[in-house]
């Protein structure tokens, strides 16, 4: 990587100590950063050399070596990293072998002819001096820029202008992934069309396989191909609370990503965190306020309600208007500590504004430990019915896939005009979210198709249903299951073929008489006459409470 905390070996070759110098070999490698200036006189010192050196050295090892070791030393020290190696040739060689200089070339490693009669002091403390000057104009440059990016904040500002700082520095787009949404910025003037165009899928490719990666948290630099290029990228986590709540990303299109560009990073993500810590605790507190009078707005103490409805305009909610309740609810399907609650609350922000942006219908949204609450109201009644119900459904399918270890539900309760009428539809969708796998909708439930067992589902009637299930099916389970016979089974497949014995036969792959036969023995168990319709309905009610009540 082309590191800016040092100067490059073409600006080390300009200075007035290497005039009688030249590269011999590797010149591709002209723009390596130069750090640090080292001298080797053994080859094992390689070992404790670190990149962007420029390694000094005499053909003394060359003429004492054979030709494959000279090669090794010139790979080695391309591996490690080393800016360049610089050779004093004579006296002891007239030239390096030809092969040696052709490997350089290949690694596209500087190989520097030194001129022999300069002592390698007169090398190394001018580039020291040049670097040590370079460094120091680096750090106040990262500081006015670490500056601007705190007043930034301190002047209330957002995370976009803070982008736009990044990108006017770097000089190269940059993306920030955070708040489950994207946001772009260019610097350096206009880029290409395509590779603009080609960015986006590029951060969607790397978004999907951070998800997987366990080293998300850490820094990551490579090599992407965009519209055939080879570009560098730079990707730095935003870490918040020990969690990663999103990523920085820049490309190298119109100027090199270097050790300069790398700080710059750093210092945006710190200050974009504290933003996300910031916005975090206003949320918080925000939604503590909400926590309460949704609390209040569904209590059934009259001066609680009273005291919700005057609050109401300060939430933006119209009393008049109509109202419809969600309820999002999630499982974690596994023990571990997942962390996500602050990711779950910015996806349904996202999701819920993006949704909702162009029509009249409004929300608000309450969080609580694994469920949230959603308020939707409208002054179009219809309107509000039909985009409740696209959004509940719709709502899963755009779930992340990093929560994908929780198993959310969602409730939809009935539409009611006026505020003070929301307990109901809270109540709705609680019992849509508690009774949806009773009519074959485990993920997302609207009240008004449970059905009978919106009735059914009545608190004060959990007694008698116990009865009118023990009078009536609780005997035919009993026998079923001493005798493991498949007479529930049966019944339930007669009730679905519509009464139909030869269709009911067929679903069970079983013969007709065979089928018969059943019906008659769960008339003479339950005591109840198929053909008579009071008894008949009374089965299939007996049924459905048998799911109602999970016997």
């Amino acid at each position: 990587m082309i590191r800016q905390n040092g100067i490059t070996l073409e600006e080390v070759m300009k200075m007035d100590c290497m005039k009688k110098c030249h590269i011999i070999a590797g010149h591709r490698g002209v723009f390596n950063t130069v750090s640090k200036v080292n001298i080797m006189a053994d080859p094992d010192a390689l070992e404790w050399v670190n990149e962007c050196e420029f390694l000094l050295t005499t053909a003394y090892y060359f003429k004492q070596e054979s030709l494959e070791k000279q090669k090794e030393l010139v790979r080695r020290s391309a591996q490690r990293g080393l800016s360049a190696l610089g050779v004093k040739i004579r006296p002891y060689l007239e030239e390096l072998p030809l092969e040696v200089l052709e490997t350089a070339n290949e690694l596209d490693f500087p190989i520097v002819e030194l001129d022999d009669s300069l002592p390698f002091s007169d090398i190394m403390t001018p580039i020291f001096q040049e670097v040590f000057n370079k460094q120091t104009s680096l750090l106040q440059r990262i500081e006015k820029i670490h500056e601007q990016l705190m007043n930034v904040m301190l002047r209330g500002g957002d995370i976009e202008q803070i982008l736009q700082i990044v990108a006017d520095h770097l000089q190269n787009p940059v993306m920030l992934h955070i708040e489950g949404k994207n946001i772009w910025r260019q610097g350096g003037g206009k880029i290409d069309d395509q590779l603009w165009q080609a960015l986006p899928e590029n951060a969607k490719q790397f978004l999907e396989h951070a998800e997987k990666r366990k080293d998300q948290g850490q820094f990551l630099e490579d090599q992407v191909t965009l519209v055939q290029k080879r570009i560098r990228r730079m990707t730095m986590p935003i870490v918040v609370k020990n969690r990663v709540s999103g990523f920085l990303m820049a490309w190298a299109i119109k100027t090199p990503l270097g050790g300069f560009d790398l700080s710059v990073l750093e210092s945006a993500t710190t200050t974009i965190a504290l933003e996300v810590l910031r916005q975090m605790s206003i949320r918080d507190v925000e939604n503590r306020y909400r926590v309460e009078f949704f609390e209040d707005l569904i209590s059934m103490d009259s001066h609680r309600k009273e005291k919700a409805l005057e609050k109401a305009a300060l939430f933006h909610l119209t009393p008049t208007d109509s109202f419809m309740v969600l309820v999002i609810h999630g499982e974690e399907k596994s023990t571990e500590m997942s962390g996500d609650l602050f990711d779950k609350i910015n996806w349904i922000h996202y999701e819920t504004e993006k949704y909702l942006r162009e029509t009249t219908v409004k929300s608000l949204m309450i969080f609580k430990t694994d469920s949230l609450y959603v308020i939707l109201s409208s002054p179009l009644e219809k309107e509000l019915q039909r985009l409740a119900l696209a959004y509940g459904k719709e709502i899963l399918s755009r779930q992340p896939k990093k929560q994908a270890h929780l198993n959310f539900r969602v409730g939809i309760g009935r539409c009611y005009i006026g505020l003070e009428q929301v307990d109901q539809s809270y109540e709705d969708a609680i019992k849509a979210l508690q009774h949806g796998p009773l009519i074959d909708e485990p993920q997302t439930a609207y009240f008004e198709d449970l059905g009978i067992y919106k009735i059914l589902c009545h608190p004060c009637l959990e007694k008698e249903l116990n009865r009118f299930y023990e009078k009536t099916l609780a005997p035919l389970v009993a026998y079923d299951e001493k005798k493991s016979s498949e007479l529930l089974k049966t019944l339930e497949a007669y009730y679905q073929q519509g009464g139909n014995l030869r269709k009911t036969a067929q679903s069970l792959y079983t013969h007709y008489n065979t089928t018969l036969y059943r019906m008659e023995n769960i008339q003479k168990i339950t005591g109840m006459d198929l053909t008579n319709h009071k008894d008949r309905l009374n089965l299939e009610v007996a049924l459905k409470v048998k799911k109602l009540l999970n016997r």
